[in-house]
């Protein structure tokens, strides 16, 4: 029996892995206070009425996208999440045991472990929970510098910003920064997935207002990233935080404009042409790692963007950004004639892939917003001012 038209495209679209689950995912993000099975039920029956009308895959995902745009736009004044609260023991039992005392800070507790630095929570005289950053500057070298640190977060202090509430110094060369306490991070809210899409655009334009002050400063923070971005609830505000490797120009501790130390930021959050050895780059540098900040606040499964592999090699990401990019030339990216390392090798001549394939189930406006900060020439990349300008951002 020969099949109609409606079922041949329907099986054709359905060989594509995962499209109720991206479809059902994309609505209850774009509802929040959508059941599992209601956000389900919608999803069959958008994609059936899309099997329906479309005679190709393309008309098929356009019918697709529209849906997700619509349900994004209404209801993207969604409820706040109530926010969690710690566990009501939490803290008193923390504060009974395992204690040690820092400077004037009693009853202390490992909270974690940075790559240079440890973190305590205590409270202050007051009763507010602190966050205690441990430093051991003389044991740093570049471009971590927690006195540069302690310098760039007094010049930086404004609404975004992590504040910092003082800096003393300890026997045995330690430095200790005071931080109110956070608890929550961003990275964190995205894999618990909780987030509604007003808090989800609120974090972001907190991400970009802070950056665009730091940036008005000269100051590039060189590390942005989802956990990098804390919060004290899941309904903000979002600071940034961690200026442990920032730089800026004729402060004591950061290198010529000329000559920047390229290994920065965390891996898979690095634009190209630090992967290719520029050590003049700007604070445009920021604003790629912003780009794939939002890529990954909008991908349904909250992935990273790119993949700089499990040991977080950089001929890794180079050929992750490369296959989703696609491989740049010089007319792509007139830049790269510049940069030392560009040329050494003959990379596979990989097309660029569509953002409605790169980022799956996220609305028109975001993929677009994301497409305007991760290029490759570093020039053409919004600014953190342009991109609060942004539709996707504007309240």
């Amino acid at each position: 029996m020969q099949s109609s038209p409606c079922e041949r495209i329907f099986s054709r679209f359905a060989s594509d892995s995962c499209l109720l689950s991206i479809s059902t995912s994309a609505y209850r993000k774009a509802d929040p206070s959508a059941s599992f099975a209601e956000a389900q039920s919608h999803a069959k029956r958008y994609e059936s009425e899309a099997y329906s009308k479309a005679a190709s895959k393309a008309e098929y995902d356009q019918l697709l996208q529209q849906v997700i745009d619509e349900a994004q736009a209404q209801h993207s004044a969604a409820p706040v999440i109530d926010s969690p609260e710690l566990n009501p023991n939490y803290e008193e039992e923390q504060f009974q045991k395992d204690a040690i005392t820092i400077g004037k800070y009693q009853h202390c507790h490992h909270h974690d472990d940075g790559l240079l630095s440890t973190i305590y929570r205590a409270k202050n005289d007051d009763g507010e929970l602190v966050a205690l950053k441990v430093t051991t500057p003389h044991l740093m070298g570049p471009p971590h510098d927690s006195k540069r640190e302690v310098r760039l977060l007094k010049e930086t202090a404004s609404k975004h910003v992590i504040p910092l509430f003082e800096a003393f110094d300890l026997a045995g060369g330690r430095l200790i920064l005071v931080f109110p306490y956070m608890q929550f991070n961003l990275n964190e809210l995205l894999q618990e997935d909780i987030l509604t899409p007003s808090q989800v655009k609120s974090h972001l334009r907190d991400m970009f207002t802070a950056l665009e002050f730091v940036h008005s400063l000269g100051i590039i923070h060189r590390d942005v990233k989802p956990s990098n971005i804390l919060l004290k609830s899941p309904a903000g505000p979002a600071y940034l935080s961690d200026f442990g490797i920032a730089w800026k120009d004729g402060d004591a501790g950061s290198e010529p404009s000329t000559q920047k130390i390229t290994d920065v930021g965390t891996t898979s959050y690095r634009p190209p042409e630090i992967l290719f050895g520029s050590k003049d780059y700007n604070t445009t540098l920021d604003l790629w790692a912003a780009g794939c900040v939002v890529a990954e606040v909008l991908d349904v499964y909250h992935s990273q963007l790119f993949d700089a592999g499990p040991l977080g090699s950089e001929l890794a990401l180079i050929q992750s950004i490369f296959t989703k990019l696609g491989t740049p030339d010089t007319t792509v990216w007139p830049e790269s004639s510049r940069l030392p390392d560009w040329g050494k090798f003959e990379f596979h001549k990989y097309p660029a892939k569509p953002w409605e394939e790169v980022i799956k189930g996220a609305s028109s406006q975001g993929r677009d917003l994301v497409s305007q900060l991760v290029r490759y020439e570093s020039a053409s990349r919004l600014t953190a001012t342009r991109a609060l300008e942004h539709p996707f951002l504007s309240l």
